[in-house]
C-alpha cells in the first residue's frame, strides 16, 4: 500500500468518525493557533555558542528590528483565548456533574501533560550533565521548556471563571469585555504616561489577568450568540484602529515578544496592543468561520485539524524540546549556521527556516510517546504521581533559577 493511499484512508476514517454536529471553524482556528507557538518559538528564538560549548538564548529581533511584524502574524494567543473561551462555554452547559467536576476535569487534562514534560526533564537533566552537556545548556534549555507553560497556569485561571464570564455574557453581549479593556488601557497609562516615574513596577502585573481574559470572554459571548457579524465588524475594526494608533502616536513596541535589552515589551505582562490585535484576529475569526467551515469539510485538510488538536497540549509542552533535540547535539558540533550561531544575518533567518522541517519532524517522533501524558494516568498509583509532581517542582526550581 502507497503512503498516498495509506494517508487517503486515515483522512476518510476521521471523516467517517467526525460528529456532524463538530464545529469545524473553531477546530481549525484553535490548530492554527496551536501551530503559530512553535513556528514562532523556532523563527523568533535562536542560540549563541560561548567558549566552552555552552548554550545562551538569543534572539534575531535584537538584529533585525524589521521582522517585528512576523510576530503581528505568529502572535495567536488571542484567537487560542477567543476558541477556548468559545469551546468552554459549551461544554459548561453540556455538563452533566456540578461546576466543580467540570472544572477540575478541565484541570486534569491541562495539568497532565506539563508534570509528564517538567518530570522528564528532571530525569533527563542529570544523565545529560553526565554525559558531558554543559550545565549553562541544560539551564537555558530548562528557561525554554518552561517559559510557555505560563500559559496554563493563566489558562485554568480563566476557565475557572466561565461561569462568571457566561453571566456577563448574557447580561452584556460582546461589551462584557470592555472593561477588560479598560482596565488594560489604565494600567497602560499609569506606566507610560506622565506619573510613570512614581508608579510601582509591580503594577504592571495587574494586566495579567484582564489582559488574556479579554479573548476568553469574548469567546464565551462568541459561544453564547451574543456577538453577530455587526460586532465582529466592530472588533476587526476597532482593533486594527486601536492597533495602529498605539504603535503609531503612542509609540508602544512593535514587537509582540520582548526583545532583549528592550525596555518596554507588550506580551509579559500583556499591553493594550496585545489586546488589539487579540480583538482585530477575533473578528476576522468570526467573519471568516463559515469559510474556513466549508474548506474544512475536505477530508483531506479536516484530518490533520484532528490530528493536532488530539496533540494540542503536546505540541506546547514539547514544542521547545525538539528544537533543543537538535541544539544540544549541535552544540558539541560547533557553530551550525541557523542553529549554534548568532541570530545576527540575513544568512541565519535562511538557515534557520531551513531548519524548521527538522524541529517538526524531532516534534512528531517525541510526540509518539509524549502524547501519552494526555490521556487519563489510569496506571499510575499515588506514589506514581507524588513523584511526578516532586521531579516538577524540582525542575521548575531549576529552570528559575532558585537553584
Amino acid at each position: 500500500m502507497s503512503t498516498l493511499t495509506l494517508l487517503k484512508g486515515t483522512a476518510d476514517r476521521i471523516e467517517r468518525e467526525t460528529p456532524a454536529h463538530r464545529d469545524r471553524a473553531v477546530d481549525g482556528l484553535r490548530a492554527l493557533a496551536l501551530l503559530a507557538v512553535p513556528t514562532g518559538h523556532w523563527l523568533l528564538g535562536g542560540f549563541t555558542l560561548d567558549a566552552e560549548g555552552g548554550l545562551h538564548n538569543a534572539s534575531p529581533l535584537s538584529a533585525f528590528g524589521g521582522l517585528a511584524p512576523a510576530g503581528w502574524v505568529l502572535q495567536m494567543l488571542g484567537i487560542f483565548f477567543l476558541v477556548g473561551g468559545y469551546a468552554s462555554a459549551l461544554s459548561y452547559h453540556r455538563r452533566t456533574g456540578s461546576a466543580g467536576a467540570w472544572l477540575k476535569g478541565r484541570i486534569a487534562r491541562l495539568g497532565r501533560p506539563v508534570l509528564g514534560v517538567t518530570a522528564a526533564w528532571a530525569l533527563a537533566a542529570p544523565v545529560l550533565y553526565a554525559a558531558g552537556v554543559p550545565e549553562t545548556t541544560l539551564r537555558t534549555g530548562a528557561t525554554l521548556v518552561i517559559q510557555p507553560l505560563w500559559f496554563v497556569g493563566v489558562y485554568v485561571v480563566v476557565t475557572a471563571l466561565t461561569p462568571y464570564c457566561v453571566r456577563a455574557a448574557h447580561r452584556l453581549g460582546g461589551w462584557a469585555a470592555a472593561p477588560l479593556l479598560a482596565s488594560v488601557a489604565l494600567v497602560d497609562f499609569l506606566r507610560y504616561g506622565p506619573l510613570a516615574d512614581s508608579v510601582p513596577s509591580w503594577l504592571a502585573l495587574v494586566n495579567i489577568l484582564p489582559g488574556w481574559l479579554f479573548a476568553y470572554q469574548l469567546g464565551v459571548s462568541w459561544g453564547e450568540r451574543r456577538i453577530g457579524r455587526r460586532g465582529a465588524w466592530l472588533l476587526l475594526g476597532g482593533g486594527t484602529v486601536l492597533f495602529a494608533a498605539l504603535l503609531t502616536l503612542f509609540h508602544y513596541p512593535a514587537s509582540m515578544v520582548g526583545v532583549p535589552g528592550e525596555a518596554r515589551t507588550n506580551s509579559h505582562p500583556p499591553s493594550l496592543l496585545v489586546l488589539a490585535l487579540a480583538a482585530a484576529q477575533s473578528g476576522a475569526a468570526m467573519l471568516l468561520r463559515g469559510r474556513l467551515a466549508k474548506l474544512l469539510a475536505r477530508p483531506a485538510l479536516w484530518a490533520p485539524v484532528v490530528v493536532i488538536n488530539l496533540c494540542a497540549m503536546t505540541i506546547l509542552c514539547w514544542h521547545q524540546t525538539a528544537m533543543l533535540a537538535a541544539a544540544v547535539p549541535g552544540s558539541f558540533v560547533g557553530e551550525l549556521a541557523g542553529l549554534t550561531t548568532a541570530p545576527d544575518s540575513l544568512g541565519w533567518i535562511a538557515a534557520r527556516v531551513a531548519w524548521m522541517p527538522v524541529f517538526a519532524a524531532l516534534l512528531v517522533g517525541i510526540a509518539r510517546y509524549a502524547r501519552r501524558f494526555e490521556e487519563p494516568w489510569k496506571r499510575a498509583t499515588a506514589v506514581r504521581r507524588t513523584l511526578a509532581g516532586l521531579l516538577a517542582a524540582g525542575f521548575a526550581v531549576f529552570a528559575l533559577g532558585l537553584a
